[in-house]
């Protein structure tokens, strides 16, 4: 097949457009296209009045090599890319080495574990928080005020892991050339999202669809002999000369295990102190630190799309913004929630912190996003964990601020930009829950952060009118950009200096978001089921 990109159509256009397009480009009679396939779809929104959907199409045509002759010189014509996926081993029926363990159960732990289960290695994975149904239950209740704060079942620790509650995006910016991307997203279709993932330009599934897909592929996991133990968080790990040996639970059973995959996310910080503990080697890396922000969705369509906001083929309007201040920082829009819910993302005790959540549907009325400040392990030095001490001493101070029960800081941004505290909201309506507290922001971020903010939005306001407006309000504090800390490891996906321990996915420093998670879980379970064959004198 041959593939064609850059064809471009405007946004009302008929089907057979798209086939007239083809046809044009390549040069042929239209009984010489035999089929197409929509690879992806985007849209270029640069000129508001002509907005133009964008096409990458597979093609089948009669005489392809003389078309591939035709158009050698021709960037946008080339062969279409092998994108299936192929398993590097098979678990032989006599194995007899202990099982792998997979810790966590976000994407990449539940990624990781459904490949070695589909390699028939019967995966054992251990979760700290509930299964997703349950998880839901809390989470919510928490959110609003029906039940008390769980450390162990919330927005970050449950079965589906941080991804569970957030906008459910699936692009990545990581180089993806063996295709794994491809090879998660058509897992997820299997277990139930919508086919449009797999050609849509930044696809989403949202929180409820999520959990219906979290729980399509446990189940695959266990009908290929995998197990899932629930609310089993791992207090210990057993290193001998340097080799994992097991791990213990805090129930005190001990699991005999040589290859041990570690995908706790970016919040599990009890478990990185147990690892540096115990000699692992783990280093201090940047993250981000700042505020989620608030509008009005209507503003942001129709800066972004202007008459032809609300078109169905368009959605909820996102954006993407970056700024560079006078101090040296950079300030730039994390995790923007078209249509969303700014939400309680806390796992500690006596600590806040948000994050964003979009159902699939993207109608809730603001749009949200983290704007935050980079920082680098020469704001927090002296220690690899530091960031994480940064990370609470922030949290617990947002907690203060909000009156010590859950609820937030917030400040209208024309109070932040006047550097006044804010007493009353305006216009727009702040959607964090369990509720937010109008206070001084000001007091909840190192100065230079709160400098580079209150220098990014009017800078932010001349790409996207309106986006510094009086009313905007902006809720503290955003602090789980990424993992503060890398597990670093070696090209064999293993520990820097500890032998069958596979740090994976964000927590570990190596992904950020769901599909970037998914691929290093793919990765990762590939590396252990090499080493496995190889450790037992398999072939492989």
């Amino acid at each position: 097949m041959l593939r064609i990109t850059e064809i471009k159509l405007p946004l009302d256009h008929p089907e057979s457009a798209i086939a007239s397009a083809i046809v044009k480009k390549l040069q042929i009679l239209p009984e010489e296209l035999l089929s197409y396939s929509i690879f992806k779809r985007s849209y270029d929104a640069r000129k508001k009045a002509e907005i133009l959907l964008v096409y990458i199409v597979d093609v089948e045509a009669t005489q392809e090599k003389q078309l591939l002759q035709r158009f050698k010189k021709d960037p946008h014509v080339m062969v279409t890319p092998d994108t299936s996926y192929r398993y590097v081993a098979q678990a032989p029926s006599n194995l007899t080495i202990p099982r792998p363990i997979v810790i966590g159960t976000g994407p990449c732990g539940i990624f990781a574990g459904l490949m070695l289960a589909q390699m028939g290695f019967r995966p054992i994975l251990l979760e700290r928080g509930k299964a997703v149904r349950d998880r839901t239950v809390d989470t919510f209740g928490f959110w609003k005020k029906k039940i008390e704060f769980n450390p162990e079942s919330n927005a970050q620790f449950g079965e589906g892991g941080a991804g569970t509650f957030s906008d459910g995006k699936l692009y990545s910016q990581v180089k993806d050339t063996q295709h794994y991307g491809r090879k998660v997203l058509t897992e997820l279709v299997n277990a139930g999202a919508s086919p449009e993932i797999l050609y849509i330009n930044k696809p989403h599934i949202g929180t409820f669809k999520l959990v219906g897909l979290v729980q399509s592929m446990r189940a695959k996991i266990e009908s290929l002999g995998g197990e899932f133990r629930f609310q089993t968080r791992v207090e210990d790990i057993h290193i001998e000369n340097g080799k994992v040996q097991g791990i213990t639970t805090a129930s005190g059973e001990y699991i005999a295990s040589n290859h041990i995959v570690l995908a706790v996310g970016h919040s599990a910080r009890d478990t990185f102190e147990m690892l540096f503990s115990r000699g692992v080697y783990i280093e201090a890396k940047p993250f981000s630190i700042g505020f989620r922000v608030e509008h009005p969705q209507q503003l942001i369509d129709r800066c972004r799309f202007g008459d032809r906001a609300a078109h169905k083929l368009l959605g909820a309007a996102d954006y993407k913004l970056v700024h560079h201040c006078q101090n040296g920082r950079s300030v730039y829009s994390f995790c923007m929630c078209p249509g969303g819910l700014v939400v309680a993302a806390a796992s500690e005790p006596g600590r806040l912190v948000t994050n964003g959540m979009s159902q699939y549907s993207r109608n809730e009325r603001n749009a949200n996003s983290g704007i935050v400040v980079g920082i680098t392990p020469e704001d927090y030095p002296g220690h690899p964990l530091a960031g994480i001490e940064l990370q609470r001493r922030l949290e617990e101070r947002a907690f203060e601020l909000g009156g010590g029960t859950y609820n937030a800081p917030g400040q209208l941004v024309g109070d932040f930009l006047a550097n006044r505290p804010s007493i009353a909201l305006g216009s727009v309506q702040p959607s964090y829950t369990p509720g937010v507290v109008m206070t001084d922001l000001s007091e909840s971020l190192p100065d230079y952060a709160i400098a580079a903010i209150r220098e990014a939005l009017p800078a932010f306001d001349k790409q996207i009118k309106g986006f510094a407006m009086d009313d905007a309000v902006l809720t503290g504090v955003e602090t789980r950009t990424s993992s503060p800390i890398r597990i670093k490891r070696k090209e064999d996906y293993q520990s820097l200096n500890t032998e069958g321990l596979y740090p994976a996915g964000e927590g570990a420093g190596y992904a950020g978001g769901i599909l970037s998670a998914g691929i290093d879980g793919i990765k990762v379970a590939e590396a252990v089921a090499l080493s496995i064959l190889q450790s037992s004198n398999h072939k492989i």
